[in-house]
């Protein structure tokens, strides 16, 4: 049975074992995924990854840096996809690490295939998540950055849970004035109701000045 992901994720696999390799890449192309794999982490490094739901497969022992420092390494260039550990020799205190890093899954070698398709299932879900939410700021971002000071200054009093009047005699402009500038931030924003400006100002972090 073919993933519904395939042809629109990428599932990539670290390890100095070109068997092990071969094997987990079989087994992820045999549902249908698009699989890259490598014998080094700067190898994957040096990888132009796409824009797609991915997850990494890393091999815990590997030549030069281990698989959990790498993990370490990939947090601090603010690279963010999910991991899937593989290990022949894992222990408790390396398990623990991995997991509070935000790996998805610590499987031992030799794991059952289902436990590494089901790991690689939930790391996709994960990161389309993830990608779905940064697309969904950079819009709400973009969409702010058309309005004017005055139409950002409205918002935030707004949203803050003031009545047009409120808002009006707060800033010195008629109420009608107003009442035509939160219509415009309302289509510009892509609001359909009050509560939805509400929300997007929260997400954006907005506040009316000197609160």
């Amino acid at each position: 049975m073919k993933d519904d992901n395939s042809g629109k994720s990428i599932v990539f696999v670290v390890d100095d074992d070109p068997r092990m390799r071969g094997s987990v890449s079989s087994l992820l192309r045999s549902v249908g995924l698009q699989v890259r794999v490598f014998g080094s982490t700067p190898e994957f490094l040096q990888e132009k990854r796409p824009t797609l739901p991915s997850c990494l497969v890393l091999d815990i022992r590997l030549p030069g840096e281990s698989g959990i420092d790498f993990q370490t390494d990939l947090s601090r260039r603010n690279v963010h996809i999910p991991i899937i550990f593989m290990t022949g020799h894992g222990d408790i205190p390396m398990t623990v690490r991995a997991m509070k890093g935000g790996a998805v899954e610590f499987l031992t070698k030799p794991f059952r295939e289902q436990d590494m398709l089901d790991a690689v299932k939930l790391a996709l879900e994960r990161d389309q998540s993830r990608l779905e939410s940064e697309k969904a700021s950079s819009g709400l971002k973009s969409s702010f950055e058309t309005l004017t000071p005055r139409e950002r200054e409205i918002m935030a009093l707004v949203a803050s849970g003031l009545m047009n009047k409120q808002v009006a005699g707060k800033i010195g402009l008629s109420e009608i004035t107003v009442k035509v500038h939160r219509g415009r931030i309302m289509q510009k924003m892509g609001a359909r109701t009050l509560a939805d400006l509400v929300r997007m100002a929260e997400a954006l972090g907005i506040r009316p000045s000197g609160s």
